[in-house]
């Protein structure tokens, strides 16, 4: 199902809603990853930005274009770790592996946003949570959770 997010208040809220709803449903025996898909400016670090307030970060969250990856550290169990991944640049998954991909997929208190997922789709696992944002003006964004189905 698609939904229409208004602004950035309501964009807050869902991301807070399907947060709630992705972590529940996390059995646990892996990172959580998140795959992200849209145009640039579809809403994808604003929806990330929210995640990362909704779990404590206190940071300032931003886009990691240019150095592809940002780590925050969690105090909320039962994540350590946000890992923020902007794929844009990527090309394949010896790329994703240059930033320890392996690793990080596998650790069960990792909580993964990957920004461009469909880049590196080939090496996204089985049970990355796809979501795609679509723009539809200046102020107003879809967003499609397509839970683990690769976005199509």
């Amino acid at each position: 199902m698609e939904k229409m997010l208004k602004n950035m208040e309501e964009m807050e809220k869902e991301a807070s809603v399907v947060l709630q709803r992705l972590i529940k449903k996390h059995d646990g025996k892996k990172a959580l990853i998140i795959g992200l898909c849209g145009d640039l400016g579809a809403g994808k670090t604003a929806f990330v930005k929210a995640c990362a307030s909704r779990l404590g970060v206190t940071e300032i969250v931003t886009s990691p274009t240019f150095v592809i990856e940002k780590i925050y550290k969690l105090s909320q169990k039962p994540y350590l770790f946000l890992i923020h991944i902007d794929a844009y640049r990527l090309n394949s998954c010896e790329e994703m592996e240059h930033i320890g991909w392996n690793a990080i997929q596998k650790d069960p208190q990792n909580i993964v946003f990957i920004e461009w997922a469909d880049r590196v789709d080939a090496c996204m696992p089985e049970t990355t949570e796809w979501i795609t944002f679509g723009h539809v003006n200046e102020s107003t964004r879809t967003i499609r959770h397509h839970g683990n189905q690769r976005k199509g």
